[in-house]
């Protein structure tokens, strides 16, 4: 049975008429057509999808600020990824799931982030912010396609073949060293985990995934689940931040796999190494620091090597160095195990070679699925391919990126209080990437056009000659005061009430970001609907799908000096 879904429903149209009907009620699809890649997928948007911005009414209401309101802003300069940072890794929402994001991400700030950095490897990256701001912000990028036909959507034929899978975020490979008294406690409640996301697989296969209350009801319950055992995971292992791990989410990757055979050329290149975290013993007392602090060297080293890669350097070049570091450091692992007289692991030496998935285009033997479920396990997923050709495409997301002309970055402030320094490594997000398969309570309006700051759409706007295409993304702007995290990564941070722009009971007021891009976009591309936001398969390139990830990396003294501008009522930058 075809999905069927508003985003979707289409009849063909001649082109020639396409700029006349631009404002009709009927829903008209233009087809986007790969010319990069395999050519083999092409990506459907609807013309009701698009919407002159003088149409919009004023929309955006900024309540009055109060006496003690801190209306400070602090602005950052940290390009508009000019250094070429893709990746459908998603470092927020998905850790550890390699491409998990399904569509392309433009990142600036941080150099080395990928789905596998730690809060170590991205306080030891470099930056492409002029101020040494280590955060990183990313969102998914804008496509221009012209070659443009009316017809049948290759990808929806494929999501309607395709069984869809729960993958949930690897927990083995992001463990410290497990203490041997506590090995047999930890391996049962990883296979518990296991057997939870196998249980919640078989309920969302079971309708094929096209029931969306049925897929959040799912989900919801695995959270809870896998929550309560990571807590206590983490009490046994001695490890905080393991509640992000927690959220899982219902894939197609299968469409990827259906209409792209083959591994492509990767976004942005990276190093992969086989994990070792998950092939230690049980380590004795003695030796977990000391194996710890290894395992810490083991990640720093592929963060180094993939910030190399991000600005330029060969991957040939690296994988030799690279793996010989890694040999030492396997070395000293297992000689801090042997030292407190418990058998030296064997094998580990097989673990340091490393590949970089450019070359490679997949997860290098040894690795691990994306799933978390252990090499020789339960059957996991095939790993989803890389982006393909010059266009750096996916099946559905095709066509050639549209640069930013801006990245206005901004801290704001709070209209009722002072603002408090947001905690190092918060990890925030906005938007909805999955409003048609989740429900819109966190999806938000963001398009606008330059010159139009007092209406927001959750449409493609098209703009008036002359006037630039915008997003503006604002996050969450209030914290519970403890937490970096939570098990959905929204429920520690909120918003301030629209209406008095207070912080719920409970929370307090810290640095607001705002995030606005801007574009140049053709009026003929806009006006012929020839421009689309990436997004996951089945959202179909939804405008209302839009959203935007940070995870704040900013020194103490930096954020500190965030928000005192912001609480004097200052401009910085």
């Amino acid at each position: 049975m075809r999905r069927k879904s508003k985003w979707r429903d289409a009849r063909p149209v001649r082109l020639a008429l396409v700029a006349a009907v631009l404002v009709a009620t009927g829903a008209l699809t233009v087809t986007f057509v790969s010319s990069g890649g395999k050519g083999s997928a092409d990506a459907a948007t609807s013309l009701a999808d698009f919407l002159a911005i003088e149409q919009v009414p004023p929309n955006v209401v900024r309540p009055k600020a109060g006496p003690r309101a801190s209306t400070g802003r602090f602005t950052v300069d940290c390009g508009t990824n000019g250094n070429g940072k893709f990746s459908p890794d998603n470092p927020v929402a998905q850790p550890g799931v390699k491409n998990g994001a399904q569509h392309v991400h433009d990142f600036v700030g941080n150099l080395a982030i990928t789905a596998d950095s730690s809060d170590a490897d991205l306080a030891a990256s470099g930056t492409t912010c002029r101020n040494g701001d280590k955060s990183s912000y990313f969102w998914p990028v804008v496509r221009i396609d012209k070659a443009v036909r009316a017809g049948d959507n290759a990808v929806k034929q494929a999501l309607a073949s395709t069984s869809p899978t729960v993958v949930c975020p690897s927990v083995r490979g992001r463990m410290p060293a497990v203490p041997a008294g506590a090995k047999k406690t930890v391996d049962r409640m990883l296979a518990d985990l296991d057997r939870l996301e196998v249980t919640a697989d078989r309920r969302v296969l079971a309708s094929r995934g096209v029931n969306a209350k049925l897929n959040t009801e799912v989900l919801q319950w695995l959270r809870t689940q896998r929550l309560a055992l990571l807590q206590r995971l983490g009490k046994a292992v001695g490890a905080g931040g393991m509640v992000s791990l927690a959220d899982c989410d219902v894939s197609f990757d299968a469409v990827h796999i259906t209409l792209h055979s083959g591994h492509g050329t990767a976004a942005t290149p990276q190093v992969r190494c086989p994990s070792v975290r998950d092939k230690l013993p049980g380590v004795p007392a003695k030796a977990l620091d000391e194996v710890n602090r290894n395992l810490a060297e083991l990640d720093r080293q592929i963060s180094e090597a993939n910030q190399r890669l991000v600005t330029g350097q060969n991957g040939n070049a690296l994988v030799g160095p690279l793996t010989a570091k890694r040999t030492a450091t396997l070395d000293r692992i297992a000689i801090a195990i042997a030292r407190q007289g418990a058998t030296r692991p064997q094998g580990l030496n097989a673990l340091a070679p490393c590949t970089v998935d450019q070359q490679s285009g997949g997860q290098p033997s040894g690795g691990q699925p994306s799933g978390g479920q252990p090499s020789g396990g339960q059957q996991a997923a095939a790993p989803l391919p890389d982006p393909q050709g010059p266009n750096l495409e996916l099946p559905n997301n095709t066509g050639g990126i549209v640069r930013p002309a801006a990245v206005r970055i901004e801290y704001r402030g709070n209209l009722r209080t002072k603002v408090v320094p947001m905690p190092k490594f918060l990890r925030e997000l906005t938007g909805e990437s999955k409003p048609a398969g989740r429900g819109t309570a966190n999806a938000r309006a963001t398009w606008t056009c330059s010159g139009f700051a007092d209406r927001l759409s959750d449409k493609y706007p098209v703009c008036p000659a002359g006037r630039q295409v915008q997003r503006v993304q604002d996050f969450p702007g209030c914290w519970d005061g403890k937490n970096i995290d939570s098990a959905n990564h929204r429920d520690h941070v909120a918003f301030a009430d629209r209406a008095t722009g207070a912080c719920p009971r409970g929370f307090v007021a810290i640095p607001q970001l705002r995030i606005t891009i801007s574009y140049e976009i053709p009026r003929d591309v806009q006006l012929k609907g020839q421009y689309a936001l990436d997004s996951f398969p089945e959202e179909n390139h939804n405008p209302f799908s839009d959203h935007n990830d940070f995870l704040n990396v900013n020194s103490a003294r930096t954020m500190q000096r965030i928000a005192t501008c912001i609480n004097d009522g200052r401009r910085c930058a």
